[in-house]
Formats: C-alpha cells, structure tokens, sequence
C-alpha cells in the first residue's frame, strides 16, 4: 500500500510539472496566441500527420512550413495545398515561388477559385481529425505579429472545414456547414459579426487589422453609446482615420500602435468576457461579404480568460488615438 501512495505521489508530481498545454491538448478546441507560438504548432502537425494534410493559405512564405509539407508528401502523406491567387484571382505573384516549390517537389497544389474576391482563409486539417483555424498567414512574421489560432478537435466542425476545402479544391462552389454551430465563413460572415456586436451588455474588446465596414462601426459606435465599455486595438493606418475618430467620439477608447515592432494582425472579437470570435475575417466589406474566410466562435471560460489577459496587454502596450 505505501509503495502505491509513494507512485500515485510521483505521478502527481510530475503532471504537475507539465505544462498546461499538455493537458489541453486532447481538448475539443485550444487557444494558441502568437507571438509566443511562433511555427513550432503547426511544423508539429504537418510532421505527425499520417494520412492527409489539407492547407488553405492566403499568403505562403514559411520555408520550414514548406519543407515540412514536401517531406510529408514524400513519407506517403495526401498533400493539398490551396493558395490565394489574387483579387479575384488576378495571380498575383505573391504566392508563386511557394506554388512553384510545392509543385515541383511533387505536392498537389492549386490557386483558389475565382469567384471569391480573396481566398484569406487560414486553415490547416491533419487527418480529418484536427484543424487550426487561424487569423495568421505563413509568412515567418510570427515574432511581431499579435495572431490567434484555435486548434478545432471537435468532428462536426473538421467534416465542415473538409467539405469546404474539397468543393473549393473541385472550383464547386457550396454552402458551407457550420459544424457545430461555432464556424463562421465567409461570404457572409456580416451577419454574425453585426449580431455579436448587438448582443453586448457590458464590454466590447476588439482587436482588428482594419476598420472599412461602416456598419460595423455605426454598431459599435451603437454599442458605446448605450453604455457598453468598447475597447479598440489596432496598428496605425492612415485608411481607417476617419472611422476611429468616429468611434472615440461616440465613446469608444481606441489605442494604437505604430511602426513594425509589434503589429496587430489578429482579428478578434470578444463580447461581455463570455464569448468570442476568432477569425480571418478584417472589418472590411470585401472580408465579411466576398472573400472565402473562417472564423470561430468560442465560449469555454479557460480560452476566453486567456484571450482577455492577451487583449489587456496588447492595449496597455498601444498609444491612446488622442
């Protein structure tokens, strides 16, 4: 009987000794914030994959996310890589040297329908089994970027991300499920967005690359004004002037930053500290209503704590607008 106490006591003490990552890793969703991140998550399922990889990027310039993707391909791993290929698919040249590797190194890879304005979505499927869903690109600015990904375990959503992957690979254009109710795509992502905003009671923090979707600012404008607490973080641009001057005058306190040291790339919507969105999708028409994007909903209480504790560094660390 001691000899059990004694190696129950050690067991204990060394899962205590782990990381919380470990313990959340069999969960249905898990919340991964970069900068801290960086590529090791998802080198990491690329490697571990053993079936199929599905990749949907907007933009591809991560050579070890490459590399990785070619040496999966060769070990017998259903590689499909899916590349934005420019407004409307223009072919922009971004994307071509990666498509160019992938290609000749034996790796199926297409660029992406051309009924959608953009193809920004940021998705990566393993084995049909687990996706992040993501507001970051691979394009090894993982060290100044603020970004989230949400790694998705749950098989409704994963089937939903799979079919949408397989009629935009097909050039089939669908309507895309919702899995479990938690995905929201786009075209048509406005409708939720708006919908979140409405619903708030008592905070609003947001975290955005872009504010070009008056609808959006007049609800969140709507919002400050009924007494809601807004907080707005975003990196300086120029474009957006007009609209966040708007927004601070209807009483919303919107802080910035400015220069390329540490940059505002994430795309999240937190409403009331119990519900958030995570998502590709800017606040811009083109986003919410023409682009193929993906977003996720989430309530479970440890991700949004985690989300508010990297939303109140991110502001503390901006300029206030004025």
């Amino acid at each position: 009987m001691a000899r059990r106490w004694a190696l129950l006591i050690t067991v204990l003490i060394a899962c205590l000794a782990l990381p919380a990552a470990v313990f959340a890793s069999g969960a249905p969703l898990q919340l991964l914030a970069e900068p801290q991140a960086r590529n090791a998550p998802f080198l990491a399922m690329i490697n571990g994959a053993r079936h199929s990889v599905e990749l949907t990027m907007y933009e591809l310039y991560d050579t070890q996310i490459e590399h990785a993707l070619v040496t999966a391909e060769k070990r017998g791993v259903d590689v499909q890589v899916l590349l934005n290929g420019g407004y409307y698919s223009e072919h922009e040249s971004e994307n071509a040297p990666a498509y160019a590797y992938l290609k000749s190194h034996g790796v199926q890879v297409r660029y992406a329908p051309s009924y959608f304005a953009l193809t920004h979505q940021k998705t990566l499927t393993v084995d049909g089994s687990e996706s992040a869903i993501m507001t970051l690109n691979f394009d090894g600015e993982y060290a100044t970027t603020r970004d989230f990904a949400m790694l998705d375990r749950q098989p409704a959503d994963v089937r939903a991300i799979v079919g949408t992957f397989d009629a935009d690979w097909s050039d089939r254009h669908n309507s895309p499920a919702s899995g479990t109710g938690d995905l929201v795509w786009s075209p048509g992502a406005q409708t939720t967005v708006l919908g979140l905003i409405s619903t708030a009671h008592s905070s609003i923090d947001l975290e955005n690359e872009e504010m070009d979707y008056t609808p959006a600012t007049d609800a969140l404008c709507a919002a400050a004004r009924r007494g809601v607490k807004v907080e707005i973080v975003m990196t300086y641009e120029s474009d957006w002037t007009a609209a966040l001057d708007k927004l601070e005058g209807c009483g919303a306190s919107v802080r910035l930053y400015h220069g390329q040291s540490y940059y505002i790339h994430a795309k999240l919507l937190l409403i009331d500290g119990h519900e958030a969105l995570i998502s590709s999708q800017n606040l811009s028409t083109t986003s919410l209503k023409y682009n193929r994007e993906l977003g996720i909903e989430v309530t479970t209480p440890t991700i949004i704590s985690q989300l508010e504790s990297d939303f109140a560094t991110d502001y503390r660390g901006a300029d206030a607008l004025s």
